[in-house]
Parts: structure tokens; sequence; C-alpha cells
């Protein structure tokens, strides 16, 4: 019994901040993102951001208050963390009714259906982007493109462009003519969900979250270093099959994704070492979807396969105490 209790050796130490400090941070993290958005795709980057966010919060109300019929959570502010990130992976054109939907899945299955904060296994937003991708995949994939600033036309994304072009033997040199530029891409005039179109951004983000220290440098930087080298080799063996590793850190949602999601507390691992192998499995899983797969992106995909893999990584990969490593002969004495 005893062992059952042990998630990892001591001595634990408080750090004094509590949640809801921990996630307002993240959403102030995502404030540039967001006004971004705002200024590319207009008011209806402010309508879904807020509908997720109000649906989520209330999701997690009712069924703490009716089902759960415990401590009201709401406050501790990931509820809006959640609204935010889930708002963030769709397309500023989504009905707002489908949002609702990825909604209740994120706080209802893939959250609260767990027990809540602490105990569920994979990333609620992820979850319900993933849903609505499966559920809704035409309404998901109806990307605007930004025209100028405000005004907008429906088309596809650079990596489905891409994937598709390849699909049909188009060579990378001749479709490159037809992609937007790394310097639009990394500023925000690209096709794109809400938050995964402006690369600098979301990079500011990043730079504050890591002056609060809430999040270390570890999982962002294997995820996108690992997608870099894995990407540069086929890149290297065949230039006109395969896109180059700067396009594909620059494309589709990879920053959103390894800053912001991956990252989140509950579902990765707990040490520097079990990081790196989650990681460098998201990195490398990512790009194998979207060379192979059979869809463009494969980052939300990838996360969710190693959140399952997180209690593995956290069982064999413990961390020192007292600076003495964790053996089974040093556990049974």
């Amino acid at each position: 019994m005893e062992k059952k209790l042990i998630v990892s050796p001591s001595p634990h130490i408080h750090g004094g901040d509590s949640t809801a400090r921990l996630m307002r941070d993240v959403v102030i993290a995502l404030v540039p993102a967001f006004v971004l958005s705002v200024i590319v795709y207009g008011l209806n980057s402010l309508v879904l951001t807020a509908v997720a966010v109000g649906s989520c919060v209330l999701f997690e109300y009712l069924i703490q208050r009716f089902l759960l019929k415990g401590p009201n959570t709401i406050g501790n502010w990931s509820a809006i963390v959640t609204g935010v990130l889930l708002a963030f992976n769709v397309p500023s054109t989504l009905p707002v009714w489908i949002l609702i939907l990825g909604s209740l899945f994120s706080i209802a299955v893939a959250k609260m259906s767990f027990g809540g904060l602490g105990r569920n296994l994979f990333n609620p937003a992820i979850a319900g982007r993933v849903f609505l991708l499966i559920s809704f995949p035409a309404q998901m994939a109806s990307y605007p493109v930004p025209e100028g600033v405000v005004d907008t036309t429906s088309g596809a994304t650079p990596l489905a462009f891409v994937k598709e072009a390849l699909k049909k033997g188009t060579s990378v040199s001749d479709l490159m003519p037809d992609l937007p530029s790394y310097g639009d891409m990394l500023l925000g005039f690209r096709a794109g969900s809400l938050g995964e179109i402006a690369a600098a951004a979301l990079i500011v983000g990043f730079i504050y979250l890591l002056w609060r220290r809430v999040i270390t440098w570890h999982i962002p930087v294997f995820i996108v270093g690992s997608m870099a080298v894995f990407a540069g080799i086929l890149w290297l063996a065949d230039p006109e099959q395969y896109m180059n590793p700067l396009f594909h850190v620059l494309a589709g949602g990879t920053l959103l994704g390894s800053i912001y999601m991956a990252t989140d507390y509950v579902t990765s691992p707990m040490n520097v070492k079990g990081m790196i192998v989650y990681a460098v499995g998201i990195g490398v899983l990512t790009i194998l979807i979207r060379v192979w797969g059979a869809y463009p992106e494969g980052l939300s995909f990838a996360i969710l396969i190693m959140n399952s893999v997180v209690p593995l990584i956290n069982k064999y990969m413990k961390p020192r105490r007292f600076g003495v490593p964790v053996t089974k002969a040093a556990a049974a004495k």
C-alpha cells in the first residue's frame, strides 16, 4: 500500500505558488497572440475565445456542483486556460455551437471524468481539439487566409497545402512560390487557427513564462529541436520530396503546442530526464504524422500519445533522493 502512495521521493519543497497564479500567468503569456488574432481575423477571434472560456467555466461549475458535489474549482483559472487554448486551436470561422461541444468534451470527458485538475491523463484542450477534428473535419479544415489586415477568405493552411501538393507529385521547389514567406509565417499573415498564426507572439509569451518560472525550457526546446533534426534528415535525403526544418517549426501548431500545451504540469513528466524523453517522442511522432499520416498536422495527436506514456516515464525516471540515485535496493532500505 505504501508504494502505491509514493509519487516521487522526498524531500518535497513547497514553492508558494498557487494554481490560480500559474494559470493567470499562462493567460497573460497568451495575450500577445490573442491581440494579433483579433487584428488579423477580426471580432470572430474575440467571440470564439469568450464562448470557449465561458462554456468551459460553466461546464466545470455544473459538473462540480451537481455530479461530483465537491468544492468549487473554477476559481483556479484552469478552466479559463482550457477555454483559451481550445479557442486558439480552431479556425476563426468555426460555428459557435461546435466550439461549445468541444468545450463540453474538454471539461466533461478529458478533465472532470478523471476527477478534475491534477488527475486528468490527457491535456483537456488538445483532447477537445482532436474530438472536433475527428467529428467535424470539414469545419475544422476551413481556415481563413489573411488579406491585408482583417479581410479574409477561406483556404488551406501551409501544412495542408504542402501535404496535398506532395501527394499529387509536385516537387518542393515547384510549390515554394505558392507558400507564404517565412517572414509572414513568423508575423502571422498566413492561414491557421487563432493561436498558431503568429510565431513571434507565441515566442514573446514563452519568454514571459520562463521569466515567471511557470515552465522550464526543456520540453519546448526538445520538441522543436527533435522536429528540426528529424525533418532535417529527411530534407537532406530528398529536398524535393520533404520540406526543410524551418518550415516545420513555423508552420502549424508547433510553437503553440510545444510551449503552452505539452508543458501542462499534470500531463507532462516530473523531472528533466523524463521531460526530454517525452519531448523527443512528441517531436518525432509529429514529423511522422505530418509526413506519412492522414492528417497534415500531427502535434496534437503526438502530445496525446505521449500524455498516455507519462505515467510510465514518471515510474522509471524518478528524481534523485538527496542526490542519491533511487534504485530498488535503496528503496527497499
